[in-house]
């Protein structure tokens, strides 16, 4: 496992290395950042050169981005335009969507698992359709007018919860905001443990399980729902960095100031070194994520050996 772990490990860095730079050249091509800072009026020339040589674009893209990775190691992920470093705005940013994500995932677990176990143990009957028929839905609909709509009824005209999250963002507060951040990703759990479930039931291990006498709930908790879990991990490991990086839409519905709101306002005003930090971050958390999705198989499958 050790060995298994340092090779991943290893295996990370030129994964990092590309996918920084992919992000750094495409955010560099998406337009010209001294003139996000000029705002409308155009900068003259000799303000122009002076921001061009303090942020360093007048040098070649490829000596930037060596400078930029090596300050990224030292823990220096650059200053934005309007002077503040850009790890504040990740002090302030991250907390805020990893609270929210933590939100979406527990609803991921907690409602798709159970679902996803009720339907695949109760396949073709009246529940099993309407679930599918709900997560249906659920996909179909785009998140933003989940979230508006959630937002018109709950906050505007029920008031059962604030219509925008306050600065401070406390859990309370996050916890419809986290269910549409969830909402599609939990149909797709919902319907990944039913399929698995189902496929599963008929396994031969199973049919031994039940024919030695087990309890029901011993065969369903401790064999054919660990066997079964393995996909839906894959799937939920593969979410986290999705959750974390695609919710720039709930986050602008319930004026969440986080990682995606950073993002939004980076990309509208042209601000390359918040991109590309909050990106490289990102970027960990997707590798990490992999890594820990891949250990748990030998946890949920004793025959998975890593060496």
């Amino acid at each position: 496992m050790g060995r298994y772990v340092v090779r991943r490990l290893l295996q990370m860095i030129p994964v990092f290395i590309g996918a920084t730079l992919l992000i750094f050249l495409m955010v560099n091509v998406m337009g010209d950042p001294i003139a996000g800072l000029c705002g409308e009026r155009q900068c003259d020339p000799a303000t122009a050169a002076r921001l061009e040589q303090e942020f360093g674009l007048d040098k070649p893209v490829w000596q930037q981005y060596v400078t930029y990775m090596g300050n990224v190691f030292t823990g220096d992920f650059g200053t934005a335009f309007n002077g503040q470093e850009v790890t504040e705005l990740m002090a302030t940013a991250f907390p805020v969507t990893v609270r929210l994500t933590l939100i979406a995932i527990l609803f991921e677990i907690v409602i798709g698992v159970t679902l996803g176990v009720v339907t695949g143990l109760r396949r073709g009957r009246p529940v099993d359709t309407g679930v599918l028929l709900l997560t249906l839905v659920v996909i179909s609909v785009p998140t933003f007018v989940t979230g508006l709509l959630l937002q018109l009824l709950l906050g505007v005209k029920w008031g059962w919860i604030r219509p925008s999250v306050s600065s401070e963002a406390p859990f309370d507060e996050l916890i419809l905001p986290g269910l549409v951040l969830a909402s599609v990703s939990l149909a797709y759990v919902t319907r990944l443990t039913r399929t698995s479930i189902a496929e599963n039931r008929r396994s031969d291990y199973v049919r031994t399980a039940i024919a030695k006498g087990l309890p029901r709930r011993r065969v369903v908790v401790r064999h054919l729902l660990r066997n079964s879990l393995i996909p839906v991990v894959t799937f939920i490991g593969a979410d986290i960095g999705f959750l974390m990086g695609g919710a720039i839409v709930t986050e602008r519905i319930f004026n969440i100031h986080g990682v995606g709101y950073q993002l939004y306002q980076g990309i509208l005003r042209q601000n390359t070194q918040t991109v590309v930090g909050f990106v490289t971050v990102l970027v960990l958390v997707f590798l990490v994520a992999n890594l820990v999705v891949d250990l748990l198989y030998a946890v949920l499958d004793p025959r998975i050996r890593y060496v």
